[in-house]
């Protein structure tokens, strides 16, 4: 059950559920004492140099990894893609962007949403490039006075003026754009929304921190980022007294959001159905999870109530159990959807096709799943794209490639590259432990140990 409303109600604060853990709300910051910064300090802009893109890696024909040269940052980041539905039927159209952002605990690696979500087959069928940063541990996203553990943090500068301009002219995106993330990265999306006005046109947070600067709140916060690598918030934002907590309080310049499609969820610390029950009656065995999530409930709905007083319409969702757990974030993407995609332009876009290869789907029916596109031309050939991977015509008939295999033959070039057209549907190697393709000029291997490698 999911208590959902179009626009938040006026002081809506519901009660809690029997049983809940008694929490002291975090009180409002008196706006009397501190007043909301209508223009918050921009972001510096990086002067030296653009960003550059210094190494790619194709996962898969539609999620690729850049590295991108930071300026501000002094080091590669690197970025992942989930690219559009129609990316490669429609080559001269351009998307609206999702940037999608990481927990407390993001690896340098990988984005906790592919490693513990279904993002990558959600947004398959979607008209919408997905952003995906990698990295960030504990860095809300933001610029730091200082560095810490190695690290310069200058997010808001990479997200906000060095990576746009690359989406935009090498990667298709639009300047339509929205942010979501969850905890960390849902303060942050409600945190840059604010600090940047109109830069995004939808923003959304599940289970995020959305009060920064009332009593308590930034010790809680120091505790956190010590908790989630030893990270030094003075470093951040300085003491508690420096006006970087006010700059960056997502309820203090809740103002600037007006115009903003905005959603916000949490739980409420109970146990759900994603957790696993305690000794203690309503308590999940996830106890700094139980905690976390009673403070996004208490600071979403003081954040809620603060754009009900001020007239700002937005989706509030208050899940009646739960901890502060992946599987209800993946929840809340989904749910989140079909607002996003009203922001985004993309209300009414859905796949639009049929088999166009009768044949050769139905000997890769289980791994290509549903169609995604019509059938549209290639060098040398046609293909359409499927939810497991893409139909390509070829000198011996209709050929499926997918999966990693896909993404090495995208980054050689694809149908007009130095392999030319397939030969094969993917199948097992001779040892069964890999699977390949066989293409005009040669053919890609892939195995668990080294993934997909061209060979002659």
């Amino acid at each position: 059950m999911v208590l959902a409303a179009p626009t938040i109600p006026a002081g809506a604060v519901p009660a809690p559920e029997p049983g809940a853990p008694a929490v002291q709300p975090p009180a409002p910051a008196p706006e009397s004492a501190a007043p909301a910064p209508q223009a918050p300090a921009p972001a510096p802009v990086a002067a030296t140099r653009p960003a550059r893109v210094t190494n790619t890696f194709w996962y898969t024909d539609r999620r690729v990894a850049l590295w991108v040269d930071s300026p501000a940052m002094g080091t590669n980041i690197q970025v992942q893609l989930l690219l559009a539905r129609d990316w490669w039927a429609k080559p001269k159209e351009k998307f609206p962007q999702l940037i999608t952002l990481d927990g407390l605990r993001a690896q340098e690696d990988q984005s906790g949403w592919i490693i513990n979500t279904s993002i990558e087959d959600f947004y398959r069928d979607k008209n919408v490039n997905v952003v995906l940063p990698i990295g960030g541990e504990s860095s809300f996203y933001t610029n730091w006075k200082e560095p810490d553990k190695g690290k310069n943090y200058q997010w808001e500068t990479f997200l906000q003026s060095e990576l746009p301009p690359i989406l935009e002219s090498d990667w298709r995106s639009t300047d339509v754009r929205g942010i979501q993330g969850l905890s960390m990265g849902g303060s942050a999306a409600m945190m840059l929304a604010a600090r940047n006005p109109g830069f995004y046109k939808y923003a959304a947070s599940y289970s995020g921190i959305l009060q920064l600067t009332s009593y308590g709140m930034p010790q809680a916060i120091q505790f956190a980022l010590r908790d989630g690598g030893g990270y030094d918030s003075m470093k951040m934002f300085g003491p508690p007294s420096d006006p970087a907590w006010q700059e960056h309080d997502p309820y203090l310049l809740a103002e600037n959001l007006r115009g903003t499609s905005l959603y916000v969820s949490s739980g409420n610390g109970l146990v759900g159905p994603h957790d696993k029950p305690s000794d203690i009656p309503l308590l999940a065995t996830n106890y700094s999870g139980v905690g976390l999530e009673i403070l996004s409930r208490v600071t979403s709905q003081q954040f809620a109530i603060k754009l009900n007083q001020l007239g700002i319409p937005g989706q509030a969702v208050y899940r009646p159990s739960g901890t502060h757990t992946w599987p209800y974030w993946q929840f809340e993407m989904q749910q989140s959807w079909p607002q996003a995609a009203g922001a985004l332009g993309l209300m009414n876009d859905h796949p639009a096709c049929k088999v166009g290869f009768p044949k050769a789907y139905e000997a890769n029916k289980e791994l290509l799943g549903e169609c995604l596109t019509p059938v549209y031309g290639v060098p040398g050939g046609k293909a359409q794209d499927f939810r497991g991977g893409r139909i390509i015509t070829g000198p011996k008939g209709p050929k499926m490639v997918g999966g990693g295999i896909g993404g090495e033959y995208v980054a050689a070039g694809g149908p007009g590259g130095k392999l030319g057209l397939p030969t094969s549907d993917e199948m097992p190697t001779r040892d069964g432990k890999g699977r390949l393709n066989t293409f005009e000029h040669g053919r890609i291997v892939w195995t668990a140990k080294d993934g997909a490698k061209v060979t002659k």
